[in-house]
């Protein structure tokens, strides 16, 4: 932050799901990579000004009668003895405290646009120091957004965050299992995503780090599909996208199961291409390397499939160049993973594209999605989606892949199946 520095860092609010009911809370990430404090309503201060606390928490105070309905508060006690705060209090006093937690301050960090009282209250400070500039006073001449520095640290994994991620990793293969063998003709796709949610939290996280996709059939050519409402039909396949959120730390998975256990016909060519593109990239991978680069290598190996399949025709240099493929490969392979599921931090610097580096967390994702009625692919192809994705953390020396555990080749799925 340097020196005489300020930052302000608001947690997340309760949002009203309908009439007098919320949806369940969910802490901003940022603050709770900052805090810890899983409460709503609260900010964090962080300062370098000299003589004030360096860490403020305003909280929710402790309060008997909203307890009896919504559960115990650590209040401000609480804030300072178990989340470490220098210095706590009501989190309704934080408007008319920003010109104390400002005072002497030459930069602040702040995101302007999230919570219209506090700029308000931020840019009065600004304009009083302004009109009393001839005393002396000057406003602050800095504000920066403090998502740069915070999106950069948290790119970066320690042991700890790596060792919630490989939690968040096997409760995501514990449920895999589970719903992979549910995966027969006349369950629905809503029975397998509860049963997801199920193992998601009878191991301890909190439920889906996203909204899970349970695809069946031609359903899984629809990128983000998660009505999840249809019934599962012999001879079709079924794709699942879902992963766990465990101490706030996501896991993304994908993979494609045969309804009722054996890939059948054109299924498993399908299958195949995307599985050799998705272990191509996985082989790519290395320090030095980028997601471009991962990307470019998984991108080749399935034009070829689709050369193979009949979907395209031509010259694989042509083809990619010409982008032909994006009619049934149309998303990037990778992204960062770690808070959230699609996780913050630059994919690129000074123009070029970031190379990986130990800390680093991120997907390897490729698919094939023909839709059911796409005329110009082989009939005996339409209606096939096919995605597989695991979760790739970079090493000093090479990578891990969390999600190994999740079989992927076509026997080891059937052999898991059954």
């Amino acid at each position: 932050m340097g020196p005489d520095a300020v930052a302000i860092i608001p947690g997340a609010r309760l949002v009203r799901r309908s009439a007098d009911t919320e949806f369940p809370f969910r802490q901003d990430s940022d603050f709770w990579y900052l805090t810890g404090f899983n409460h709503p309503e609260a900010t964090a201060v962080f300062r370098t000004t000299p003589g004030r606390p360096a860490y403020s928490l305003f909280v929710q105070p402790r309060d008997r009668a909203a307890e009896t309905w919504t559960g115990i508060r650590p209040g401000i006690e609480g804030a300072r003895a178990e989340f470490g705060a220098d210095e706590a209090a009501d989190c309704g006093s934080l408007i008319e405290s920003i010109p104390e937690v400002l005072n002497d301050a030459q930069r602040l960090f702040h995101s302007f646009g999230r919570d219209a009282k506090l700029d308000a209250s931020i840019q009065a400070v600004q304009e009083d120091r302004r009109l009393h500039s001839r005393r002396g006073g000057a406003p602050i001449d800095e504000i920066l957004d403090p998502r740069a520095p915070l999106h950069e640290m948290r790119l970066f994994k320690s042991p700890e965050e790596m060792a919630l991620m490989r939690e968040a990793a096997a409760i995501t293969c514990e449920a895999h299992q589970a719903a992979a063998r549910e995966a027969a003709p006349e369950r629905n796709e809503y029975e397998i995503e509860a049963l997801l949610d199920y193992v998601f939290r009878r191991r301890g996280g909190s439920g889906p780090a996203y909204g899970s996709i349970v695809a069946g059939g031609a359903n899984a050519a629809i990128l983000h599909y998660i009505t999840n409402d249809q019934p599962l039909r012999s001879g079709e396949l079924l794709l699942i996208d879902a992963g766990c959120e465990f101490k706030g730390y996501a896991s993304d998975v994908t993979r494609t199961y045969p309804v009722g256990g054996r890939f059948q016909g054109a299924q498993r060519a399908v299958y195949q291409a995307v599985l050799e593109a998705q272990q191509t990239a996985i082989e790519a991978v290395g320090p030095g390397t980028t997601l471009p680069e991962i990307h470019a290598a998984a991108l080749r190996k399935l034009v070829e499939g689709m050369l193979d399949l009949k979907l395209l025709d031509g010259q694989i240099d042509d083809l990619i160049e010409q982008q032909a493929y994006t009619q049934y490969y149309m998303h990037s392979t990778s992204h960062w993973l770690g808070l959230d599921v699609h996780d913050v931090g630059r994919y690129a610097v000074e123009g070029k594209p970031r190379a990986l580096e130990p800390g680093m967390v991120f997907t390897i994702e490729p698919g094939m999605y023909i839709a059911r009625d796409d005329a110009s692919a082989p009939e005996s192809l339409r209606g096939i989606g096919v995605r597989i994705e695991d979760d790739i953390a970079m090493t000093a020396d090479g990578y891990e892949n969390l999600t190994e555990a999740i079989p992927k080749t076509s026997e080891a799925i059937e052999n898991w199946m059954a």
